[in-house]
């Protein structure tokens, strides 16, 4: 069975496939101190509590946070007799191509992303991600990563408000009641949620209109439902869109490439 790996700079998330779907996913704290038998003695764990007797046979990650790699590696040789593939190494091969700027390192799960909803969805995609950072990717007609638009992460606007107003509290992302707030919480959360509504609408506006046709737009990410909830941002919510990716790309690697 595979073991996929999606470590991103919060979270970590570990996906058993069996071929067919995801037997089980966990989720953990990313932490580059983390050893390769501290991460094995925290997956056993789980795996006999839910009593799941998978034999894991290969393991591919991606991760923004290239600290952690090492770990990850010496994870899948140690303790599951296999050498991983890491995407964005040369030796991961992808199913579509690249075309940015010379000499530019694209994020692991962007192009995940991006494989994942040409797979599920064909071209001409906007993939929008709600992780540490909100990142727009767009996918070409023919499958092709074409560059994107990164914008501060939800989470770490609020917090980095609250840290550079010593008077505004930690504060939980909602949809508020209304848009004028009547007291503190109440104005910081509608100026987080109307303000990325806005700038998701007008991010995905003008990027349709660079591109000049229409492009669907696919969401991921835990707070994409959140704000779907009001307007109509997004064409389709894809809850496992990275880890999907992640077999794709072994399927493809594991075929020749």
């Amino acid at each position: 069975m595979l073991l996929a790996i999606d470590c991103g700079n919060t979270n970590t998330v570990f996906s058993i496939w069996d071929g067919t779907s995801f037997i089980a996913t966990w989720r953990t704290a990313t932490e580059h101190q983390r050893t390769a038998d501290q991460y094995y003695v925290w997956l056993s764990t789980l795996m006999a509590f839910q009593k799941i007797e998978a034999t894991i046979t290969d393991v591919i990650v991606s991760s923004t946070v290239p600290r952690v790699v090492f770990n990850l590696r010496v994870l899948a040789d140690r303790y599951f007799n296999t050498r991983p593939l890491v995407v964005g190494k040369p030796e991961c091969a992808l199913p579509v191509d690249v075309r940015v700027d010379a000499g530019t390192a694209v994020g692991p799960d962007r192009l995940v992303n991006t494989v994942a909803g040409f797979d599920r969805h064909g071209g001409d995609l906007i993939v929008v991600d709600f992780g540490t950072a909100t990142t727009f990717d767009v996918v070409d007609h023919d499958g092709a990563y074409v560059g994107g638009v990164i914008a501060p992460g939800v989470n770490l606007s609020l917090q980095a408000l609250h840290e550079a107003a010593a008077a505004l509290p930690h504060v939980d992302i909602s949809k508020p009641q209304n848009v004028v707030g009547t007291n503190t919480v109440a104005c910081m959360q509608s100026g987080i949620f109307w303000g990325y509504v806005g700038l998701v609408r007008e991010i995905c506006a003008r990027i349709r209109a660079e591109r000049d046709r229409p492009m669907k737009i696919v969401s991921t990410g835990g707070l994409a439902p959140l704000f779907q909830q009001t307007e109509t941002l997004f064409d389709v919510f894809e809850e496992d869109l990275t880890m999907h990716g992640l077999t794709v790309i072994h399927r493809y690697n594991k075929n020749g490439g």
